[in-house]
C-alpha cells in the first residue's frame, strides 16, 4: 500500500504500463486551475501557444502549483520511489472540433534519458472522454523495448516530429477516461496516443509533467536540466530549474526559454526537420 496508490494499483502498473483514474483534487479546484490557465491565455497570448506550451510551470504559477501538488507527487513516489526530479512540462490543449491528435507512440524514444524507468502524470482540467479526445494505452507494451517510429510531420500531429508507432492494433487500446481533478500516470516506454476532439464546444486541457526522474536517470544527449522535487538526485553538471515567484517572473520566463532550447535540441537530435512546437 502506497501514500496515494493502492498495491492492486502499484501491480497493475508493473503489468499494465499506466495506472488511472487517480483522484487528486475536487472538480470545482480543477476547473478553478483551467479558469485560472485561460486567464493568463487571454493575458499573455504569445506565452502559452507553440513552443511555449513546453516547461510553462516554470512562468506560471497555477502550472507550478500543479506540478509540485502533493498528491501527484505521493502518486509518483509510491511507483518510482522517494528521490526523483521533473524533466519537463507540456500542455496538451486541443480546441473544440479540432483534427489534432497524437500518434502511437513511446515518450522515450527521443528523450535520451537513461534508463527508460519514469513516469508521466497527466492531469485532466477538463473532461477528458473518447469524445474530446483522451489518451489511449496498449497495455504491457512498456515491456517491449523502443519500437521503431516513423517521422511523418503530419500537420495535424501535436508531437514534435509526428512520430508514429506503425501496425498497431486499436482494438487493445485502453482508452482512459478522466473527469476534471483526476490524473493518470504512465511509463516512459507504453504505446499510447489520442483522437482528435469531436466536442462541439469543449476545450480539452491535459497537464503532462513529463517526466518525473528518479535517482540515477541521466541525460545522455543534451544538458541535464531538472526541476528538484523530492530526495537529492545531483549529478555532476546539473542545472537546477527555479521555481516562479509570481505570473511571468522575469526569472521565470529566462528559465522557460533555456530548458525549451535544450528541450528542443534534445527532442530534435538527429532530425530531418524541426517545427516550432
Amino acid at each position: 500500500m502506497g501514500k496515494v496508490l493502492t498495491q492492486e494499483q502499484i501491480d497493475d502498473y508493473q503489468k499494465t504500463g499506466f495506472v488511472s483514474p487517480i483522484d487528486v483534487m475536487s472538480e470545482d479546484e480543477a476547473l478553478s486551475y483551467a479558469q485560472r490557465l485561460q486567464h493568463a491565455e487571454n493575458q499573455y497570448p504569445t506565452d502559452l501557444t507553440g513552443a511555449n506550451r513546453n516547461n510553462a510551470h516554470l512562468c506560471f504559477k497555477c502550472l507550478d502549483e500543479l506540478a509540485y501538488h502533493p498528491r501527484v507527487l505521493d502518486a509518483v513516489e509510491d511507483l518510482i520511489g522517494t528521490e526523483f526530479s521533473l524533466w519537463g512540462s507540456v500542455l496538451f490543449i486541443k480546441e473544440p472540433s479540432s483534427s489534432h491528435y497524437v500518434s502511437w507512440h513511446q515518450d522515450a524514444t527521443y528523450m535520451g534519458i537513461t534508463p527508460r524507468h519514469f513516469v508521466t502524470p497527466w492531469i485532466a482540467l477538463t473532461p477528458s472522454t473518447r469524445q474530446t479526445g483522451c489518451m489511449s494505452m496498449i497495455p504491457g507494451s512498456h515491456h517491449k523495448d523502443i519500437q521503431p517510429h516513423e517521422d511523418t510531420y503530419g500537420e495535424d500531429n501535436i508531437l514534435t516530429r509526428g512520430q508514429e508507432v506503425k501496425n498497431i492494433d486499436p482494438s487493445q487500446a485502453v482508452d482512459l477516461i478522466l473527469k476534471p481533478g483526476q490524473m493518470s500516470i504512465h511509463h516512459a516506454m507504453v504505446v499510447h496516443g489520442s483522437q482528435p476532439n469531436l466536442s462541439t464546444h469543449q476545450r480539452r486541457i491535459g497537464f503532462a509533467l513529463q517526466s518525473f526522474m528518479p535517482k540515477g536517470a541521466r541525460q545522455t544527449i543534451g544538458e541535464n536540466y531538472w526541476s528538484p522535487v523530492r530526495g537529492k538526485c545531483e549529478q555532476t553538471g546539473d542545472v537546477r530549474l527555479k521555481r516562479p515567484n509570481h505570473e511571468m517572473d522575469p526569472t521565470g520566463i529566462a528559465e522557460r526559454d533555456k530548458a525549451n532550447k535544450n528541450f528542443s535540441d534534445i527532442l530534435y537530435h538527429g532530425a530531418k526537420a524541426k517545427r516550432d512546437y
